[in-house]
């Protein structure tokens, strides 16, 4: 059971950017397929971004382009760099791992960006 650590969060202006990290601890994340979510005000969680063990990636259409996935084997670390926010993408992030069982989820990282 991996334990899930997400920081990096915060208030920016439309347009700013932010790197988000998820640490796994617990469990090694080398032979997982991990996924970053957002829940925003109101909504259920979603699926945005995906890197699998071995390395492609996979986007949300709402995120493509402007959002990259990457991972640290070695430091069992997920990151999610997001640049050119906007507003829409106001929400709290998570990580996970994306097979069943899923790992108890995080506190997540608050991100609001501001209009």
């Amino acid at each position: 059971q991996g334990q899930l650590a997400e920081s990096g969060g915060g208030l920016v202006p439309g347009g700013g950017s932010l790197r988000l990290s998820c640490v796994v601890s617990g469990s090694m994340i080398s032979t997982e397929h991990m996924g970053w979510y957002r829940q925003a005000p109101g909504k259920q969680r979603e699926l945005i971004a995906i890197v699998t063990s071995g390395g492609p990636k996979n986007y949300d259409d709402s995120v493509k382009g402007r959002f990259t996935v990457s991972r640290d084997n070695t430091a069992n670390t997920v990151y999610l760099q997001m640049n050119n926010l906007k507003p829409e993408d106001t929400a709290v992030y998570y990580c996970n791992r994306l097979d069943s069982p899923q790992w108890n989820w995080g506190q997540g990282t608050q991100v609001t960006v501001s209009s």
